[in-house]
């Protein structure tokens, strides 16, 4: 795929994603303004949960591949920070740009964006030989580099090749109608989003059962809104990750399932035409057209 990118009297547009909360972001926000517009730097999410790498590259990877070709995305969910793990530059076949620890985080968007390429940062090369400390490399290392990226600066300049860690996102398999996958993240209302595929329950069901790890199985509504599965109750539905995802309307599915990130849950169904025949059967009615 050719490369593709901003022009050449224009920067490149910057995303910021963390763990750190919006205090610690604003001041690797800060850092990006001394040389870039504001509408260049865009913040996608600041409330990952902590030191969640694997739940981190799930969003990143879901919400940062629609973002165009060419930008720039500095991910910093780091429980190594300080530590042995690189920080580095990974340049794709697009041309996008992503800026983070080499802990795995990065790995699912950069394959999903195509040929990645790693590039361990040297900090003398950023500009960084004497950072502030050795806990906050997203404002003393990361968005230093970002902001030298967008500006047209080549990541062989900032560092040397580094081959980047893999990190696999577990994968969900279909058997018949039903299918075992895994809770991939929990969203700030408390919604479990699945790595189930949504277009694998079409014709969509009336109903779904679905069970977390070895707990019980529950019977719930298959729904289009959280208003249609009514105030308070648990129902299934297709969330905006494109997978399935099981909410409590106006509530918490997670404490109302004791279910958490990295939980497993199994779904079964059955399609609408499947209960609808077995209601005909169920109430007398081919009985009834066979005697006539």
């Amino acid at each position: 795929m050719a490369s593709r990118g901003p022009g050449r009297n224009r920067p490149r547009l910057v995303t910021l994603t963390s763990d750190v909360g919006w205090a610690y972001a604003a001041q690797m926000r800060a850092v990006l303004l001394q040389t870039l517009p504001p509408s260049y730097v865009v913040e996608l999410t600041h409330d990952l949960p902590a030191h969640a790498v694997r739940e981190a590259a799930f969003v990143v990877r879901s919400i940062a591949e629609r973002f165009p070709a060419g930008t720039v995305h500095v991910v910093v969910v780091d429980p190594g920070v300080g530590g042995r793990r690189a920080p580095v530059i990974v340049r794709c076949a697009d041309g996008s740009l992503l800026v983070g620890p080499d802990n795995g985080v990065l790995s699912p968007l950069a394959h999903a964006l195509g040929a990645p390429r790693g590039y361990r940062i040297d900090p003398a090369r950023v500009g960084a030989p004497g950072r502030v400390g050795t806990t906050f490399d997203g404002r003393d290392l990361f968005a230093p580099a970002a902001a030298r990226l967008a500006l047209g600066v080549r990541p062989s300049r900032l560092g040397s090749p580094h081959p980047i860690r893999d990190l696999d996102l577990p994968e969900p398999h279909r058997r018949g109608a039903g299918a075992t996958g895994t809770v991939v993240h929990v969203d700030r209302f408390g919604n479990l989003i699945t790595n189930i595929p949504t277009h694998w329950l079409v014709p969509p069901p009336k109903e779904v059962d679905v069970r977390f790890g070895t707990g019980r199985v529950r019977r719930v509504r298959w729904g289009t809104s959280y208003e249609g599965l009514g105030r308070g109750r648990l129902g299934a539905l297709g969330s905006s990750f494109g997978t399935v995802e099981v909410a409590v309307a106006q509530g918490r599915a997670d404490r109302r399932c004791a279910a958490r990130a990295g939980s497993s849950v199994r779904l079964t169904w059955r399609s609408r035409a499947d209960a609808r025949a077995t209601e005909t059967v169920n109430s007398g009615r081919s009985l009834r057209s066979r005697r006539r």
